[in-house]
């Protein structure tokens, strides 16, 4: 089940995009949701705060008697990294000032330039990605913790603890070694060092010889041991 949020305050568009997610639906047989909005509303809040389903956003930038959409997806954002947000808008200029205040937005789309098209193609590879849910978790010792999997980068010994490094550098420490945390983890985390597991799906970057690898985020951990190689390699 996929729910769509429409946040937009034009009739005709809205009706475009209607149209468009019932054709997507008979085609693909997927079952979804639809929720509109003209402007950020408490109801709307609501839909953000609740995570239940898995949500495609498409919404405008400028809403009248609104904040604006750019608002609205940091809104998304504060809590929520897993639905996709799509920006539909007749502003061409735009396109870097979303990027360079939100994070993870699936596509940027120009209302009148081939926009159910583009539009179509987007949400037909939204339905297709592989969502993944999986998640670690630890309790007892005064911790609860649930981390998305996807969002671990790395995990290093450090004393009697085990510290996960995270996406947008949180740290979280644990009593659990690493020997315990991998048989947690799935098969995309492996030993780089003996005092490291690494996510490898992150890592885009490894030197052998220097002993470091370099993350998605362009994080360089030096903690790349050529005992772990073939592992590694794999």
């Amino acid at each position: 089940m996929i729910r769509f949020v429409i946040v937009e305050d034009n009739t005709q568009i809205q009706e475009k995009i209607k149209k468009l997610l019932i054709k997507i639906s008979i085609g693909t047989n997927q079952d979804y949701e639809v929720k509109y909005f003209e402007k950020y509303t408490k109801d709307l809040q609501k839909e953000i705060d609740d995570q239940t389903f898995r949500k495609v956003y498409i919404m405008d930038i400028e809403l009248d008697g609104s904040i604006s959409g750019i608002e609205i997806a940091q809104k998304i954002r504060e809590n929520d990294w897993d639905s996709e947000i799509i920006f539909v808008t007749s502003h061409d200029k735009m396109f870097e000032t979303v990027h360079r205040n939100i994070l993870e937005v699936f596509d940027f789309i120009e209302k009148f330039l081939d926009m159910e098209h583009r539009l179509e193609e987007d949400i037909l590879k939204i339905i297709n990605k592989k969502y993944d849910k999986k998640i670690l978790k630890i309790s007892g010792n005064n911790v609860e913790l649930e981390l998305h999997m996807k969002n671990i980068l790395y995990i290093v010994k450090e004393d009697k603890k085990s510290v996960i490094h995270a996406f947008e550098s949180n740290e979280f420490k644990t009593s659990l070694t690493l020997e315990k945390l991998l048989e947690l983890l799935d098969d995309r985390f492996i030993r780089t060092h003996k005092s490291c597991i690494a996510n490898k799906d992150r890592i885009v970057e490894k030197n052998y010889a220097k002993g470091y690898f370099i993350l998605d985020t362009g994080e360089k951990v030096d903690l790349l041991s050529k005992k772990y190689k073939k592992e590694i390699d794999k």
